[in-house]
């Protein structure tokens, strides 16, 4: 959507604070124990991640990470659109956003984890819709039966 405008979040918004709480939050609920890989604040307040949001007219809409890997890899971390603005494209808007810094930062490829289940159906149907396949675990994660893994070559 054209009136969806995406960039760098700052950390320091109570929006963008508050939104990060819920989707950790949420991610914890949906989870069954041990399989929530979902970052707290502090997690990406990191130097290998940045925060992006979505906003329409100043109000936030959205937020969606992406984490610099070993390699010319990176990870897409936190993505969490507000409930109001759920099925308006802010998913879209913000992985968009997100393909295109990490293809400028020179990454060759893109990995994620995320769940399974209705709660996650509808990250799972993004994903695969934007050219996602299923992976393998990568970096530190462990396989479950709930935990998923995706990577597109960028």
């Amino acid at each position: 959507m054209t009136d969806i405008d995406v960039g760098i979040a700052s950390l320091g918004s109570a929006d963008v604070a508050a939104l990060l709480s819920v989707h950790q939050q949420r991610m914890l609920g949906a989870s069954p124990p041990g399989t929530s890989y979902a970052l707290d604040l502090s997690g990406l307040q990191i130097p290998e991640v940045t925060v992006f949001e979505a906003r329409r007219g100043g109000c936030l809409l959205g937020v969606g990470a992406l984490k610099q890997l070993p390699g010319r890899n990176g990870e897409i971390k936190s993505m969490r659109t507000v409930d109001t603005a759920l099925r308006q494209g802010v998913g879209q808007a913000l992985l968009e956003f997100i393909e295109t810094a990490a293809r400028q930062r020179g990454y060759d490829r893109l990995l994620l984890e995320t769940g399974t289940g209705e709660a996650f159906d509808p990250a799972n149907r993004l994903y695969t819709r934007n050219g996602f396949v299923r992976r393998e675990p990568f970096g530190d994660y462990t396989e479950t039966q709930f935990n998923i893994f995706y990577e597109k070559l960028i």
